[in-house]
Order: C-alpha cells, then structure tokens, then sequence
C-alpha cells in the first residue's frame, strides 16, 4: 500500500470517527436536563435531585444560596421547586440563578405555602411568605412600568398560577372560593407558580 493510499485510509477512519463523536453528543444534549431543586427525600420522578444535605434522593449535594449553581448558562430544560423557595435567603438572587441556567422558553415549576395559610406561618425556618404577586418582580416589563429597575434583579419570566385549597373550601361554589381568597385566611394551602423564561 502506497503512503497515498494510507493517507486516505487515515483520512476517512478520522471521518468517521468525527462522526461518531458528533452522533454521541447530539444522543447526549437530547437528554433533557431536569432539575428537582430542594428535593430533600421527595426528589421528582426524571429528575437531577439538588439540595444542600446528601439525602435519599439527593444527586448533587450544593448549598443553595451560593450562587453559582454547578450548571452552564442556559443549560437546564425544566426545574421544579417544591416548598424550597420560603427557606432562601434572597429571592431575587434565586431567581436570577434559575434564569441563568435555564435555556430559553422552559419552565420552572414552584410551588409554595400561601401567604395567608398558617403553613406559611408553622415552620421557624420559612423566611418569607409568598403569593402570587411575588412573581411580578420577576417580570421585566412590570419591573419598568414600576420604575424598580434599582433591584437589580436581572431575570425575565412570565407566569401564570394555581391554588392548592383547603379540604374545607375545595367543595365550595367557584364565588364563594374567590371571595374566601381575598377575605379569608387559611383557605389556600399553597400556591402553584409556572413561570417561562423569556
């Protein structure tokens, strides 16, 4: 075999291995990453459990208010948060933090004690309480109609939501639900946020 002759062998067997290694990583970027953030023990089915304690169900062990969290920007495909976020330090930078590794057009899923629920309220360890306002500073065309550009909050999400009721008002008539809401207290158990990055 002339030294052509194996150039072009070499050649072509590089070929293919360049294309194997393409097909392996577009198997690899195809599989979604989904993060279960303060999973603790009830880490959600297909998803990467991140806490700060190494629990059943814990993937990765990181204190979650340090920033940043081991993920490249636009990185992860999906996140939910269930009863995590009452516990964080500083909200805005949680936020910020999500939208960065976030990819664009995907959701985060929270889910939340409401505001005036006493379960808000129980835990010594909830640092603030939430409701669906809350989310509005997480949205940047709220954020300049309101001037609040000085937050420095970074992130742009926009958000619809739900409510988790009590037993004792999920049997009530849809007005009489509605005016408990606004009038009542512990009438919403959580709160249900799906917010899309944009």
């Amino acid at each position: 075999m002339s030294e052509e002759e194996d150039s072009e062998i070499l050649k072509r067997a590089d070929a293919i291995q360049k294309k194997r290694e393409a097909a392996k990583l577009q198997q690899e970027t195809k599989k979604l990453v989904k993060l279960d953030v303060g999973c603790g023990k009830n880490k959600k089915e297909g998803f990467i459990g991140i806490d700060k304690i190494k629990l059943d169900g814990v993937d990765i062990v990181h204190d979650l208010d340090a920033y940043p969290y081991p993920f490249d920007d636009n990185s992860v495909d999906e996140i939910h948060a269930s009863h995590i976020i009452e516990h964080l330090k500083d909200l805005c930078a949680f936020m910020d933090e999500m939208y960065r590794i976030m990819k664009p057009d995907t959701k985060l899923t929270v889910i939340a004690p409401y505001y005036s629920s006493m379960r808000a309220w129980q835990d010594p360890t909830h640092k603030r309480a939430i409701s669906e306002v809350t989310f509005m500073y997480f949205n940047k065309g709220w954020r300049d109609i309101n001037k609040l550009d000085h937050y420095g909050i970074k992130c742009n999400f926009e958000f619809t939501y739900g409510y988790a009721v009590t037993q004792a008002w999920a049997t009530r008539s849809e007005e009489a639900r509605n005016f408990a809401i606004r009038h009542y207290i512990n009438v919403i158990d959580d709160i249900h946020v799906v917010l899309v990055k944009k």
